[in-house]
């Protein structure tokens, strides 16, 4: 049911306007595989790339949406909640926590079977189009699912004013690079500094795709919090992170066994006689 109601929205609704409205542009298509699991990681300008991607491509997508979208109560936000169930996308507990990790089930699920599931690691829209510090949250079902991760660039995505006032995308690009493997780091998947290094990885990769400047905070920092309406260019940096894979953990020392356990001390020898023998007192 959720696959025909997937490809009736896509095909019926999203592919025709995509096409004949917005007129997008795509380069590297070929990188996305024909089966089997992925995760594309994107940049994030505008809340149209959530269908955009999908209606560009030949495969089925999963994004998870924050849960909070899925429990509207108001007619507007039932309908929402219905279409998203219908088409088949997932809720996502985005509270922190025992729930943020039980809500990566359905995620996980997805890859599990065989599908492909995007993300988009800052989080949010960013505020002014540039590309903001990412979360690890990919980095870590990539490595927890064995899966590849395919960098993917947009560009020009943001929504403006078209005729009668009604905003759409001009001519909005999306850029696929090649996936990238980390499975030689899976038994590594608990350490952060591993997933921070894998994420900073794949975004570097998307920045190349894109070309966007690079600030060193979280999105939702600028958005909401002390760097909101300030400047923020002391945080550019060139790229996310530094491209240096933290080296392993330093296996644990055993400490010397205490006293007790130790082997008795041999007994003190007598001293030698000292008549030089074949000599007689």
């Amino acid at each position: 049911m959720a696959m025909l109601a997937y490809n009736l929205f896509k095909y019926g609704l999203f592919t025709p306007v995509c096409r004949l409205v917005f007129r997008p542009w795509m380069r590297g298509a070929d990188n996305i595989p024909e089966e089997g699991a992925v995760i594309t990681a994107a940049n994030h300008l505008s809340y149209g790339e959530t269908f955009l991607l999908p209606a560009m491509i030949k495969r089925r997508m999963t994004f998870p949406v924050k849960a909070e979208i899925f429990q509207q109560k108001s007619l507007g936000g039932r309908i929402v909640g219905w279409f998203l169930t219908a088409v088949g996308q997932v809720p996502l507990d985005r509270s922190g926590g025992k729930a943020s990790a039980a809500g990566l089930s359905p995620v996980m699920q997805v890859l599990q079977d065989g599908g492909m599931v995007g993300i988009f690691p800052e989080g949010t829209r960013s505020p002014d189009g540039r590309m903001y510090k990412p979360k690890t949250g990919v980095a870590k079902m990539a490595l927890e699912a064995g899966v590849p991760i395919i960098p993917v660039g947009f560009v020009g995505t943001q929504f403006q004013k078209g005729l009668f006032g009604i905003p759409v995308m001009k001519h909005p690009g999306i850029i696929i690079g090649e996936p990238m493997d980390f499975s030689h780091l899976a038994d590594r998947a608990g350490e952060m500094k591993v997933l921070r290094y894998v994420t900073d990885e794949v975004m570097a990769a998307v920045q190349q795709l894109t070309g966007q400047d690079y600030v060193d905070v979280y999105a939702t920092r600028a958005k909401f919090g002390d760097l909101k309406d300030v400047d923020r260019s002391q945080y550019i940096k060139p790229r996310p992170g530094t491209g240096e894979l933290p080296p392993p953990p330093k296996p644990a020392t055993k400490e010397p066994a205490p006293a007790s356990d130790a082997a008795p001390a041999a007994e003190p020898t007598p001293p030698a006689d000292p008549t030089p023998a074949g000599t007689s007192e």
